[in-house]
């Protein structure tokens, strides 16, 4: 799979001419050696989006890159949205027979995917057992999962596979655990240049506003994320019902489902029942529309991310990129992100949450001031030229000496 995207001398104007140099450097040192990414969806979710945006890139500075996607069906998906919850800490009901499913299918994709490149990359815990097939060389596992209190028996069984790996990559410095093996840190990005990201004119907002019926008469709060519990979109709504007689604001909240991701619809459904019986709350599903996810972060107030965990959040990134006010939780990586009344507000509750949107509303110097700062920690920090360099180092450290690499 060969996505197509920017070339990167369009992110001089960004990033300076002397970062995109540094890229085609470094790629160079990696001697031709070729990487494949594995993962278990093309489409949905912060990785995919990642992918998609990182391949055209690599290969412009003259990295071999492919990207492939494991199969499996709605069982085992079933089971890896279990493994995904109980290592954000859920309680979750995993017996052996989730166990024998996750094994049955990974044995078929391990009989079938080549994996003969000198580094292979894989993210997340749904081919994890691929590394079964490590055969002289190099193999990375990327969590993208907010693994600080994982359901001790999950990571005792992902665990087995972890060892086997020549390194491991997270998010977050509290997601690291003690390992056999080294340990990068390497925060994930976003693209200034997609069209999740770049500048619209007003005549494109205006359409889809007009679209979707949210007149603009009034504040809006948004939250773009997938339907996923963890995301806690009913505690938004909760939220946004204290903050409304104090002030007259619209609620937002619009975001997609994963292919790997059996429980999206059903909370969906959930978050319409909430909702329905409010005309300013607007619940959307979006099919992978990123012009109409930046049309409403731009046309938003107020930018809310109110996870009960999360890896990371690539949606607070992208607020804070087009200069918008954040209110989001101190769970995971957004604490990264958001730097407390820097560049944007962090709660612990939907009390909390509704204090801040309310302070946000309240002040508009203030909730600018958090904005520009915002984008500011984002263009130092968080795009995807940043990761892009972070990469292209690791892989180079693979082959070298030494159990201490620093990126930073």
């Amino acid at each position: 799979m060969t996505p197509t995207g920017p070339r990167i001398e369009e992110y001089v104007p960004i990033v300076g001419r002397s970062t995109v140099d540094e890229l085609r450097f470094i790629a160079g040192r990696l001697g031709g050696r070729g990487v494949q990414f594995i993962n278990s969806t093309a489409v949905g979710g912060g990785v995919a989006e990642i992918l998609n945006r990182m391949m055209p890139l690599l290969s412009d500075v003259g990295v071999d890159a492919r990207w492939n996607v494991i199969k499996g069906g709605n069982q085992f998906f079933n089971v890896t949205k279990k493994f995904h919850n109980a290592l954000h800490g859920k309680r979750e009901d995993i017996g052996q027979a989730d166990l024998d499913i996750f094994m049955e299918t990974s044995a078929r994709n391990i009989e079938t995917m080549e994996t003969g490149r000198e580094i292979v990359f894989v993210h997340d815990p749904q081919p994890i057992a691929l590394v079964k097939k490590k055969s002289g060389n190099r193999w990375l596992w990327r969590c993208h999962i907010d693994v600080s209190e994982p359901d001790p028996r999950v990571w005792s069984f992902l665990l087995g596979f972890v060892v086997s790996y020549d390194a491991a990559i997270f998010s977050a410095p509290s997601f690291s655990h003690p390992l056999p093996i080294r340990q990068f840190l390497i925060s994930p990005s976003i693209d200034p240049l997609s069209d999740k990201n770049r500048e619209l004119p007003p005549e494109t907002i205006d359409a889809v506003l007009a679209k979707y019926g949210i007149p603009a008469d009034k504040p809006i709060v948004t939250q773009i994320s997938r339907f996923d519990r963890l995301k806690d979109p009913l505690g938004v709504i909760e939220a946004y019902r204290l903050v409304k007689p104090y002030v007259d604001c619209r609620l937002v909240l619009a975001g997609g489902t994963a292919a790997d991701d059996p429980e999206g619809m059903a909370v969906y459904n959930e978050v319409l029942e909430r909702a329905s019986r409010d005309p300013d709350i607007h619940v959307l599903l979006l099919q992978q529309n990123d012009i109409e996810v930046n049309v409403l972060q731009r046309a938003s107030s107020v930018v809310v991310q109110k996870s009960l965990r999360e890896g990371f959040g690539l949606t607070v990134a992208e607020a804070l990129w087009k200069g918008k006010p954040v209110v989001a939780s101190r769970v995971g990586g957004i604490p990264l992100q958001v730097v407390h009344r820097h560049s944007g507000l962090l709660s612990r509750s939907i009390e909390g949450t509704a204090y801040a949107i309310k302070q946000m509303l309240n002040n508009p110097a203030f909730a600018a001031r958090m904005g520009e700062n915002g984008r500011e920690h984002v263009k130092n920090n968080f795009l995807i030229t940043r990761h892009l360099r972070d990469y292209l180092l690791t892989f180079l450290s693979l082959f070298m000496p030494g159990d201490v690499v620093r990126l930073q």
